[in-house]
């Protein structure tokens, strides 16, 4: 085998190594976005704040669009990081958990090295999910939300 020939093996053989690798952390930072989402989904059912302080970034920005029961229109809210703990505390206070059936549904779009997008369906609705990468962990950082549309609630 010649000079050239053992480089070209050589460099073949560390590109397969190089991607599988990078596999490997692709395969992890989908499942952390994954688990981030889920957190945030079992602390809001769970009552369980610790979940949501490991997987909610403090800097979240949270709107949402819901159809109150006296309203034949949608409403606009926000809901700053405070009002996430201390809606997990009043479930856990009250007992109101959700049921262990409860939708969960998560859909991972993309995951880059920094950022991710999903799409969570829970019992309240759909969430749109923005993640960032802070100190290699995912955490939510913006959500945008509805109740179900109007046609699925009737």
């Amino acid at each position: 085998m010649d000079h050239v020939s053992r480089i070209m093996i050589g460099t073949c053989a560390l590109l397969l190594v190089v991607a599988a690798r990078a596999a490997g952390q692709a395969s992890r930072d989908r499942e952390g976005v994954r688990r981030a989402v889920l957190d945030y989904v079992e602390g809001f059912y769970e009552g369980d704040t610790s979940k949501l302080v490991r997987s909610v970034h403090p800097d979240v920005h949270k709107f949402g669009f819901w159809v109150p029961r006296d309203s034949t229109g949608y409403v606009g809210e926000a809901m700053p990081w405070a009002d996430f703990l201390s809606y997990a505390r009043r479930i856990r206070e009250q007992g109101t958990q959700a049921r262990p059936t409860a939708p969960k549904d998560i859909a991972v779009f993309e995951v880059l090295d920094q950022t991710a997008s999903a799409m969570l369906g829970a019992w309240w609705g759909t969430d749109h999910l923005l993640l960032a990468r802070y100190d290699g962990r995912w955490m939510i950082r913006m959500v945008l939300w509805q109740s179900p549309p109007r046609a699925t609630r009737q």
